[in-house]
């Protein structure tokens, strides 16, 4: 096997992870029984469910370092049609996730869900969002200016948040001042509705730090392109994600680790965290992994993300759409099937179940070499 397709592999294996385990924490049983490590943090703090998302950015880093490179002898208004179209495409792709089944029952009746109401920013609008800025930035201002810029952010963030948000409190749900530019600039009707008041925690402001994000996935895809995976790389990797966690630890004493607020400090942990794995990926999938059961598990999910979150998401939102005796078919299937093994064990095993549901759907397209792209 070539360096090359093994990076490939290694960063489907990981997508891969990620995905899995998205699933899990998107799709318990019963939101009630989840286990802690699969629900996100409250507010301030880490769970193994805070994990995904910024492992997909990442992930969007490492993969940019070789899209980025068909980019070349090109002129820069093909390429920024490119960069645009594509954050365009997902944007809207998760503006639609957001607005479907395009309708709701109101004593009885079904009306239409009017746009008014429907969320506008979500997990893949900042996936494209994160992905446009970097890519423009890459191709404009080249690698160096880029990493200062995202520290730069990382910094700017933590000076915006202390400074401008509430006195005495301006890390808090209501003081923060994110939660103010989204209000002034979106409006309340078009954000997250499910932390008591509306408060988006992928809006506008926070969407700065999580450039970091992607522009560390960059950094280790390159070096890896440039200098290969050999020992010396992983053991660099393993002691500058080690680092990075460090760090991190200690800026939460200042800025807390947050996920809900994508703090600077969460930045640097998921990043150190996402470093160290992919480092462990590298040095331990063996030259014929691809043959290997548990690798191509993982493969099928990490080979067509996209299809398989928009796929998983439509069909968990519908399963709770369906009447059924009383109630809609998923936490009717709880009740009946899974809960009699045991509230939290049986919430666990019915989003195992549908996880493995979405890899059969994900395994299907894979066969017919069906890849979703954008």
């Amino acid at each position: 096997m070539t360096p090359t397709s093994r990076r490939f592999l290694a960063l489907d294996v990981f997508r891969g992870l990620a995905m899995a385990l998205m699933i899990l924490v998107n799709s318990p049983g019963s939101w009630a029984y989840a286990y802690d490590p699969l629900k996100h943090a409250a507010w301030h703090g880490f769970t193994a469910a805070d994990l995904v998302f910024p492992s997909f950015l990442f992930a969007v880093g490492t993969a940019l370092s070789f899209s980025m490179a068909k980019f070349r002898g090109h002129h820069n208004v093909e390429v920024l049609f490119s960069i645009l179209k594509r954050t365009s495409l997902l944007f809207l792709l998760g503006f639609f996730m957001h607005w479907y089944p395009f309708f709701q029952v109101v004593d009885g009746s079904i009306h239409p869900f009017p746009i008014s109401e429907t969320r506008i920013f979500g997990v893949l609008q900042r996936i494209a969002l994160c992905y446009g800025v970097v890519a423009t930035l890459l191709w404009f201002a080249g690698e160096r200016m880029s990493y200062i810029i995202g520290g730069l952010g990382l910094l700017g963030y933590w000076g915006v948040m202390a400074l401008l948000g509430a006195p005495g409190d301006p890390y808090s749900l209501e003081g923060n001042v994110g939660l103010r530019v989204d209000l002034a600039l979106i409006g309340p009707s078009h954000l997250y509705q499910g932390e008591g008041i509306p408060f988006d925690p992928e809006g506008l402001l926070s969407t700065l730090p999580a450039l970091a994000n992607v522009l560390a996935g960059y950094a280790l895809g390159q070096w890896v392109r440039r200098r290969g995976s050999g020992p010396e790389t992983l053991i660099k990797f393993l002691l500058l994600g080690g680092l990075s966690c460090i760090v991190a630890y200690g800026w939460d004493l200042l800025f807390p680790i947050n996920k809900k607020l994508w703090t600077s400090s969460y930045v640097l942990w998921t990043v150190g965290l996402d470093i160290m794995a992919m480092s462990l990926l590298l040095a331990l999938l063996p030259a014929k992994s691809t043959s290997r059961p548990v690798t191509q598990f993982f493969e099928i999910f990490g080979k067509n993300p996209l299809a398989i979150y928009l796929l998983s998401e439509i069909l968990l939102v519908t399963l709770y759409v369906i009447p059924l005796q009383g109630t809609t078919v998923w936490p009717w299937v709880y009740a009946t099937l899974f809960q009699p093994m045991g509230s939290a064990l049986g919430s666990l095993g019915m989003a195992v179940g549908f996880m493995l549901i979405c890899w059969g759907l994900g395994y299907g397209l894979h066969t017919k070499r069906w890849y979703w792209r954008v």
